[in-house]
């Protein structure tokens, strides 16, 4: 009866549109044009280098999909451990660029030939100050500031305050003897003072730069750092700025809850330990919140304090957390077509400009927006206090644009040390090679 009462209608909707074509032929082919362009489902991917957010970027996407409904958007995880460049390039060599990718800033340059020239994007012009520049290839915009971000030590402030007796100051701490006597009065609470998780782009991509960073308040000074050290100039030995964070991070490495078996730790161990209050600090960035926030038990009071380098006060980089981009979105010009690269752009005006768009980006996926117009303020304890640097003037660059391999090879290199495989000698070593064979 189903089959019968479906070839009736079915016969309706035939005569129907034979009718409708003996019409006015031009105005009815526009029409039936249009309604097939509206009609019309374009798919799009984008290829997520940020493990931390895969579900909420998922959300995000069946968000925009609800408001734009013949766009569908596929949210693709870079495997852990995998530079986004290598899973990027592979894609390319298959065949299956994704229309969008999420790369280092670092990488983008690399991508000048496949990526759409964005400079006429609306949002260029509410990007705020220098969140293009590793963007900028050749005079054009090829690819979208996602994601400001930041790192440090982060704080439990309930176990702080527990072991200082009253209200901490995390401002309190700006020297490497404050850092030991705060972990002292930490463990002396029953707690632990600290987490090091090993992973290398921990280690190799966040807590080494900071002996880049902190050589000086002027970028280009840094600039030089590193060329020099890739000219093999630089003698690391006698360099006070690398010297003086080591110093803190063999400090660190007594007071690490894992210290006996450093590099057993995942990162999902650092969001619990922290959480649950357990450790009061962990060295660690922003990104990390949505975990964090999973186990907290301090009801959100969580901050950052910097790595100190050094026992002056005064000393560039001890009242400075690193701040900056530090991911971009590329849309493909060679493998996707004009539909999707216009869907693309539509997804990253989204992100920008609409009222649904804006939530997801500050609240759900709890980034920090890198554009003027988004008024939102974050929620998260950690982009709050990344602001509180932002706005006071304490930052050090993050270094964004380091080789890409930079975080596996000298992350390898620091986790040999964090384990004690190799002495201090023997990583100045493999950090002054790595960098003078530099192709």
């Amino acid at each position: 009866m189903k089959r019968k009462i479906l070839s009736i209608m079915l016969t309706f909707a035939l005569v129907f549109s034979l009718m409708a074509g003996c019409g006015t032929k031009s105005s009815n082919n526009g029409e039936s044009n249009s309604t097939a362009t509206a009609t019309k489902t374009v798919k799009i991917t984008l290829l997520n280098s940020k493990g931390e957010i895969q579900a909420q970027l998922e959300d995000a996407a069946k968000a925009f999909t609800k408001e734009n409904p013949n766009i569908t958007v596929e949210v693709i995880p870079a495997a852990a451990g995998q530079s986004p460049f290598e899973k990027v390039t592979s894609m390319y060599a298959s065949g299956n660029a994704p229309t969008m990718a999420m790369l280092d800033p670092g990488d983008i340059a690399k991508f000048k030939d496949k990526f759409l020239d964005l400079s006429s994007e609306k949002w260029v012009k509410d990007a705020i100050d220098g969140a293009l520049n590793a963007a900028t290839v050749d005079g054009k915009v090829i690819a979208f500031p996602f994601a400001v971000e930041g790192y440090g030590l982060i704080y439990n402030k309930a176990v702080l305050d527990k072991a200082y007796g009253g209200n901490f100051d995390p401002s309190s701490i700006k020297t490497r003897d404050a850092l030991e006597e705060a972990f002292k009065k930490v463990e002396a609470t029953g707690a632990n003072a600290l987490e090091i998780s090993p992973m290398d782009w921990s280690l190799g991509g966040h807590f080494l730069p900071i002996a880049y960073a902190a050589q000086s308040k002027d970028p280009a000074q840094v600039a030089q750092f590193l060329s020099d050290l890739k000219a093999g100039k630089v003698d690391l030995a006698n360099n006070k700025v690398f010297n003086g964070l080591m110093e803190t991070f063999d400090m660190m490495k007594k007071y690490n809850i894992d210290k006996n078996d450093p590099l057993s730790p995942t990162y999902d161990r650092g969001p619990e330990l922290i959480g649950k209050g357990e450790v009061g600090f962990w060295f660690m960035g922003n990104w990390a919140w949505p975990q964090i926030k999973e186990f907290d038990t301090a009801n959100g009071q969580y901050g950052f304090i910097p790595v100190p380098i050094s026992n002056n006060p005064d000393d560039y980089g001890n009242s400075g957390i690193p701040v900056g981009v530090t991911k971009f979105i590329g849309i493909d010009k060679t493998q996707n077509s004009a539909e999707q690269q216009d869907a693309a752009k539509k997804f990253l005006d989204w992100l920008v400009y609409s009222s649904t768009g804006q939530d997801m980006l500050v609240n759900k996926l709890n980034i920090i927006p890198a554009f003027k117009n988004i008024t939102l303020q974050p929620q998260d304890p950690l982009a709050k206090s990344i602001l509180q640097y932002v706005k006071s003037g304490n930052t050090l660059e993050f270094m964004t644009t380091l080789p890409p391999d930079h975080w596996s090879k000298l992350g390898a290199s620091m986790q040999k040390y964090l384990a004690g495989k190799i002495d201090r000698k023997g990583l100045i070593n493999e950090i002054e090679n790595y960098w003078k064979n530099i192709q």
